[in-house]
C-alpha cells in the first residue's frame, strides 16, 4: 500500500488509460482522488464509479495542462490538499512526424505537459510530503526515454528528462520519506494511438507486445514500495530497454522502430 489509505491523491489525465487505472488502483487502497483532466463527462463517471465501488471522496478538476494558467491553478489546489499523499504526473500525449513537419506550437505544448508542468507540480507537492515525512511522486515517463524515436524526437526527449528528473530529485530526497519514480511502460492498451498520425499501429504491432494499463499501475506500484525509481513494467520491455543499451542490439531496434513508425 502507498503509504497510509487516508492520504489523498492527486492524478493528472486521469480520464482515462493509465490515469484511470491509477485513480482505480489508489481508490481501492482507501485514497481521496482529485481528479485532472480536460474531458469533465469521462472525470465525472469515473469519479462516479469509484466514490459508489470504493466509498472514497474524488474529486473533479478541470484543467488543460499545456495551458500556463491552468498549471498555476493545479498548484493551488495542490496547496490547499492537506493530506495529499500521491502525487501521479500522467498527463501526457504524442505528436507522430518527423520534428521539421510537426506545427511548434504542438512541440511547445508537449514540452508544456511533460516537462514543465510536472516540474511545477512536484515542486508544489513536496514542502508539505516532506514536512509530513511521506509521500510519493510518479512520473509516467515511457521506453521511448531510452532512445530518440524516428518520428517522435520531442515525445522521447521529454521522456527522457523525465527519467533523469525523477533519479536526482529521489537522491535529494533521501532520508526525507518521500519518494520519486519514474514510469517507464511500454506500448499499453489506451487511447494514445488513437490519434490519427499513428494510423493501424494497433493493429500491425503483434498483441503479446501491449499490456494492459491496470497491469502497468500494479507494477509501478509494487516497484514504488520496492524502492525502484526508474519503472519498467513488464518482462518484454524491460529486455527491448536492456536491447537498446546494448550497442550492436540498438541498431535492431532502432530499424525496427524506424519500420513501425512509417506510416
Amino acid at each position: 500500500m502507498v503509504g497510509s489509505p487516508t492520504g489523498a491523491a492527486l492524478i493528472t489525465g486521469a480520464s482515462s488509460g493509465i490515469g484511470a487505472a491509477f485513480a482505480r488502483a489508489l481508490a481501492a487502497q482507501g485514497h481521496d482522488l482529485v481528479l485532472v483532466a480536460r474531458r469533465r463527462e469521462l472525470l465525472k463517471g469515473l469519479a462516479d464509479e469509484l466514490q459508489q465501488e470504493f466509498h472514497v471522496n474524488a474529486q473533479v478538476f478541470l484543467a488543460d495542462l499545456s495551458d500556463p494558467a491552468d498549471v498555476e491553478r493545479v498548484e493551488k489546489k495542490i496547496g490547499e490538499i492537506g493530506d495529499l499523499e500521491v502525487l501521479i504526473n500522467n498527463a501526457g500525449f504524442g505528436v507522430p512526424g518527423k520534428f521539421v513537419d510537426v506545427p511548434p506550437e504542438r512541440n511547445a505544448a508537449m514540452i508544456q505537459v511533460h516537462v514543465l508542468a510536472t516540474v511545477r507540480l512536484c515542486r508544489a507537492a513536496l514542502p508539505g510530503m516532506i514536512a509530513r515525512g511521506r509521500g510519493s511522486i510518479i512520473n509516467v515517463s515511457s521506453i521511448a526515454a531510452f532512445m530518440g524515436s524516428v518520428r517522435n524526437a520531442t515525445y522521447s526527449a521529454t521522456k527522457a528528462y523525465l527519467n533523469v528528473f525523477s533519479q536526482a530529485l529521489q537522491d535529494e530526497l533521501k532520508g526525507s520519506g518521500v519518494r520519486a519514480q519514474a514510469l517507464c511502460p511500454g506500448l499499453t492498451h489506451t487511447e494514445f494511438h488513437d490519434h490519427p498520425g499513428y494510423g493501424d499501429y494497433k493493429t500491425r504491432i503483434p498483441e503479446f507486445l501491449w499490456m494492459k494499463a491496470e497491469d502497468v499501475v500494479a507494477e509501478s506500484l509494487a516497484a514504488l514500495e520496492r524502492g525502484r525509481v526508474i519503472c519498467i513494467p513488464g518482462f518484454k520491455n524491460r529486455l527491448i530497454v536492456a536491447a537498446i543499451r546494448n550497442r550492436p542490439c540498438a541498431f535492431v531496434v532502432k530499424a525496427l522502430a524506424a519500420r513501425f513508425n512509417r506510416f
